[in-house]
């Protein structure tokens, strides 16, 4: 069976320096941090990914994934942020499925994901790297059939799909969603929102948690990360008994 690492995504802590961000991570006992594009490893700013990259490891924390914003449109450059993947030393790069959601989406934004993906996969693939579908509503990979849709339809083995709780849902439909993608799931963000997005210490949620990592634990493949995103209040203090539920959840 193969241990899932417990993480920290950087975007959880937006306004704190990867260094600080790194700090906080081993303290808390983490393993592995997903680094986010957006402020603290700019795509194509290959030395600062290096940077980062060597103060996570010289914290003895290893850099798992990269978090771009990468949304699979006709005139989106990928090559910057595979540079700054490559630079961090990760093998996974986290995308969005388009800007559509999928109740909206017509055949036409269909094609055009889909075409842009095949072409991301196959660009990624030769790098080594793997693209991984964010979960999320407002793309095309906001339910498990239209993430299994496109997971079909691109036809790549370097594309695969993180899983998160969807939002409102009851802990029956998560979990109900995740094993629909078990097979297709390469990590997991770790939060809790209720009953909408007020930010919740995990164990409010204690019975989705439970539950979860109990069944990703048995599965055939397990998410080879259980990366934390967002803490209530935003609170850097919060890591610690944040990352100790998280540890809690993976040795039961």
């Amino acid at each position: 069976m193969t241990a899932i690492r417990p993480g920290l995504c950087s975007v959880t802590f937006r306004a704190l320096t990867p260094e600080r961000i790194v700090a906080l991570a081993a303290d808390a006992g983490l393993e592995v941090i997903e680094w986010g594009g957006d402020v603290h490893v700019p795509p194509g700013d290959t030395a600062r990914a290096a940077e980062v990259a060597r103060a996570t490891a010289d914290a003895g924390l290893g850099s798992c994934s990269y978090g771009s914003y990468f949304r699979a449109g006709a005139g989106e450059e990928l090559t910057p942020i595979l540079d700054s993947a490559e630079a961090l030393g990760v093998d996974r790069v986290r995308i969005w499925a388009g800007a559509v959601d999928v109740a909206d989406a017509t055949d036409g934004d269909w094609t055009r994901t889909v075409e842009r993906l095949r072409s991301a996969t196959a660009e990624a693939g030769e790098r080594g790297i793997g693209l991984a579908l964010e979960f999320h509503s407002g793309t095309l990979a906001a339910t498990a059939p239209s993430t299994l849709r496109l997971l079909e339809e691109v036809g790549s083995p370097h594309l695969t799909t993180y899983w998160q709780p969807t939002v409102a849902a009851s802990v029956d439909t998560v979990l109900d969603e995740y094993r629909a993608l078990a097979a297709h799931t390469s990590a997991a963000h770790v939060f809790s929102w209720w009953p909408v997005r007020e930010r919740l210490p995990l164990r409010a949620r204690d019975a989705l948690w439970t539950r979860f990592f109990t069944e990703a634990a048995a599965a055939e493949r397990p998410p080879r990360d259980a990366l934390l995103e967002f803490v209530p209040g935003d609170d850097p203090g919060m890591l610690s008994s944040e990352a100790a539920t998280l540890r809690g959840y993976l040795s039961a």
